[in-house]
């Protein structure tokens, strides 16, 4: 994808959808991992913490090669994105060209743990709109990669994106992904250019109920938690 596209997705939509980032056997792959004992920093149950139905789980540092290298990869492609979504919105935050040095910050502030996810729905599964900061420092962008295929291994479990309106109720977005696909989507806000200057329009996302099936996904969050 050209960056200028993205670019464009971006700031008009607050995500931008990227088809076929990984191969079948890279995601069948990352599915298998999903039962290792090891590798994870911690497993969230999503009833417990009323987040929803499904379970997911932290990768712990080292991180698994492939993570590691979309983390590092897709960073410095997004970073003057990120900047000039700062700029639009009034943020005086300027993102380092690189992720080694993004994510010292991260830890200069106490954020020590990695956020790269892996998520499990089974029928009756999903996930309440929401928003990954995790700490005072966040990286605008992350990226979510479907690792099963929409219609064959589940139905339902739509990508949900939800955009707060100001003076009106909020508009939600539903985005199908296929097998492989990746959405690169708004952490917390877009900048909507106004009458007066472009504000700040908060945006939320989740997962719809998963109707049969199991779904499985790869969430890259580009910061560090607390």
């Amino acid at each position: 994808m050209a960056h200028t596209t993205l670019h464009t997705d971006l700031f008009s939509k607050g995500y931008s959808h990227l088809s076929g980032l990984l191969t079948p056997q890279e995601c069948l792959e990352l599915q298998q991992h999903y039962t290792d004992t090891t590798g994870y920093r911690s497993i969230i149950n999503m009833q417990r913490y009323r987040f929803g139905q499904g379970e997911y789980k932290y990768f712990a540092y080292p991180l698994p090669a492939l993570i590691q290298e979309l983390r590092s990869t897709w960073y410095p492609l997004l970073v003057p994105i990120a900047n000039a979504w700062m700029e639009a919105a009034g943020i005086d935050t300027v993102f380092p060209q690189q992720h080694e040095a993004f994510i010292r910050q991260c830890h200069d502030q106490q954020q020590f743990r990695p956020t790269p996810l892996i998520l499990r729905y089974e029928t009756g599964g999903y996930n309440t709109v929401h928003q990954d900061l995790y700490g005072q420092i966040y990286f605008p962008f992350q990226m979510v990669i479907a690792l099963t295929q929409h219609g064959r291994d589940y139905t339902g479990g739509e990508f949900v994106m939800t955009e707060q309106v100001p003076r009106a109720q909020s508009k939600a977005q539903v985005i199908s992904l296929e097998q492989g696909d990746a959405l690169i989507f708004t952490t917390n806000f877009r900048p909507v250019q106004g009458s007066r200057g472009y504000y700040r329009a908060a945006m939320r996302h989740g997962i719809s109920e998963v109707r049969s099936g199991i779904r499985y996904a790869l969430g890259i969050i580009f910061h560090d938690a607390t």
